[in-house]
């Protein structure tokens, strides 16, 4: 017993020492692999979202059987663009629609254009107000808008006369107007000749004139000025310059804070057959070059007759209420 010596356990080598420290990591260094047996099938039949409830339906749409649920918020998924109701939200800056009569069917014996006149038996010129004539003294372009009594727009008259010849003559000035429909073509056209009125005022050479012609190029009639020493007074002519129908006019024109009415008599002066009425606008009309005639003539006139005195209408506010800007005078 003595002679045996004791000896220290055998210890294990290094490195099945660190595997019993080190307990093994329990993830696979890889998924593992599967195989998939999924065969998709036919889709199935659509489910219909439950009615009434505006939650079923996708996003950024309103359930039409309850108008009145809106969301609380903007939508949080995707880009959706939500339309609003015409005329319902208006754009800031935005020119409101202009409404247009109904574009009546064409007429036997009626020139192109003028079936609107057939229908009416009343309708209104507004000039533009243009506010650049009164500030810089340049005078433009004059321009219309005929409508009817219901506010809707039957046409847009508008003068085509160059600068020089608008600024060197102004309401002396030779003019050009063309009047156009809806669908912007030119259905009529009214011209003005340069007339001196330097020579004697009863000087036939003198006195002004209109040609009206529908279609453009095709002459329809004329507008004679006759002389007369206390009122203006017109004859409307046909093509052939046959007197038809003459139009009268006040005493005097420049009447403050009353309206100016042009009567349309027969040529023999006994029936009365419209009117031509320029209305007192207060101080639109007394300060600012934007007038307002109302035209009246019978509903079964003939729509030649009423074109001719729709004519007579402008050749009046240009020698009567046609307001030149003030020039600016240097010193």
């Amino acid at each position: 017993m003595s002679g045996v010596v004791p000896t220290a356990p055998e210890q294990p080598a290094g490195g099945d020492t660190e595997n019993q420290i080190k307990s093994p990591d329990p993830r696979p260094d890889a998924p593992p692999e599967y195989n998939s047996h999924f065969v998709p099938g036919p889709p199935g039949p659509a489910v219909p979202p439950p009615a009434g409830y505006p939650g079923g339906l996708p996003m950024g749409y309103y359930s039409p059987q309850q108008p009145s649920i809106f969301p609380l918020g903007p939508p949080t998924g995707g880009t959706c663009t939500i339309q609003y109701q015409p005329g319902k939200y208006p754009v800031p800056n935005q020119q409101a629609p202009i409404t247009w009569m109904p574009g009546p069917p064409p007429m036997p014996n009626c020139p192109p254009g003028l079936e609107y006149l057939a229908q009416l038996d009343n309708i209104h010129v507004l000039q533009h107000f243009e506010p650049v004539e009164m500030i810089t003294g340049f005078e433009t372009n004059n321009r219309y808008d005929i409508k009817n009594n219901s506010d809707q727009m039957v046409y847009i008259v508008t003068e085509d006369t160059d600068d020089f010849t608008r600024n060197a003559y102004r309401t002396l000035r030779p003019f050009v107007l063309r009047v156009t429909d809806c669908m912007g073509r030119e259905i009529m056209t009214m011209q003005r000749p340069f007339r001196c009125t330097c020579c004697c005022f009863c000087c036939p050479s003198a006195r002004q004139e209109l040609e009206v012609q529908c279609p453009p190029g095709v002459p329809l009639g004329f507008v004679a000025e006759h002389w007369n020493l206390c009122r203006a007074v017109y004859s409307i002519q046909n093509e052939k310059k046959e007197n038809v129908l003459r139009v009268r006019g006040p005493c005097s024109t420049y009447g403050c804070g009353s309206d100016s009415v042009f009567e349309v008599k027969s040529v023999d002066g006994v029936s009365n057959i419209g009117s031509i009425v320029r209305k007192w606008n207060g101080l639109v009309s007394a300060m600012a070059d934007a007038d307002h005639f109302d035209i009246h003539f019978p509903l079964d006139l003939d729509v030649k007759m009423k074109a001719m005195i729709f004519g007579a209408c402008f050749l009046i506010d240009f020698m009567y209420f046609e307001r030149s800007p003030p020039q600016c005078s240097s010193r």
